[in-house]
């Protein structure tokens, strides 16, 4: 009953249409215009700003040219070993030495170059065919290192000509060296096997290594030079470690790809 005396007297009553309307309060608008005001700003930024992105993945400094490995042509006993690992030798230098039935036979290098990993060892016997010696081919101690990256294959395409490239180098501390730096040289076409990165790396190991995840496309990186550091290369930091850098020494590679407008995103 009370409802409906309340209906009656709002139906006596006037409709008031001559009073204003209030169709939001001042906090209201305020809140509108800043909504507007952000999608106004993130709708220039879609299209005027860009994103910068990065592909990382395993790498090595070598000298660029390639490895190969020694192995011995005769079968016996390994009675001397000739070289020392990390020696630098030039073609036809003797690196072991062993003894058959018909007599002393020594392995000698076949290209000039720096021992990376030794094998052999006084005592051992031999077959032919068994790898005694790993060999970087490098003509000149000081030829500049570069580095190989080897980059998954979906993302080989997306690396731009003379993309920056940061190198974590596994015998220098970052936290206190920084990384080292570089650009890309050239991006390879095809995909890399195992076997194929064994046979330049000359080390099987790394080849199962750098293929882990599936075959990867191998990314040339030219190494920044500086005649302000001790190693010979632009680090992070202003000075980079008090020592040389080694050919064969593993790092982790961030390549800079080509930025992106977030608007692109968007767009098939």
């Amino acid at each position: 009953m009370q409802f409906r005396q309340q209906a009656l007297a709002k139906n006596q009553s006037p409709q008031e249409l001559d009073l204003p309307v209030r169709l939001a309060r001042p906090q209201g608008w305020l809140a509108l215009g800043v909504a507007v005001a952000v999608m106004a700003a993130a709708s220039v930024w879609a299209v005027t700003g860009s994103v910068a992105s990065t592909v990382s993945a395993g790498a090595i400094l070598t000298h660029g040219q390639g490895s190969y490995v020694l192995q011995s042509p005769v079968a016996g006993q390994v009675t001397a070993v000739l070289a020392r690992q990390g020696e630098q030798l030039p073609a036809n230098a003797p690196v072991v030495k062993v003894r058959t039935p018909q007599g002393d036979s020594v392995v000698r290098t076949i290209a000039a170059g720096r021992i990376t990993t030794l094998a052999a060892t006084i005592g051992q016997i031999v077959r032919t065919g068994t790898d005694v010696a790993a060999v970087e081919k490098v003509a000149h101690p000081d030829d500049p290192l570069w580095a190989t990256v080897y980059v998954p294959a979906e993302n080989a395409a997306a690396i731009p000509a003379h993309a920056s490239v940061d190198l974590t180098v596994s015998s220098v501390p970052a936290q206190r060296y920084g990384v080292l730096r570089g650009q890309v040289r050239s991006v390879d076409r095809a995909a890399q096997s195992a076997q194929s990165i064994a046979a330049f790396l000359g080390d099987g190991q790394l080849g199962r290594q750098f293929t882990q995840g599936g075959r990867p496309v191998a990314v040339t990186v030219r190494l920044d030079a500086s005649r302000a550091t001790r190693s010979g290369y632009r680090w992070s930091t202003a000075g980079g470690p008090p020592f040389r850098l080694d050919s064969m020494t593993l790092a982790s590679a961030s390549i800079r790809l080509a930025d992106q407008h977030p608007v692109d995103w968007l767009l098939p």
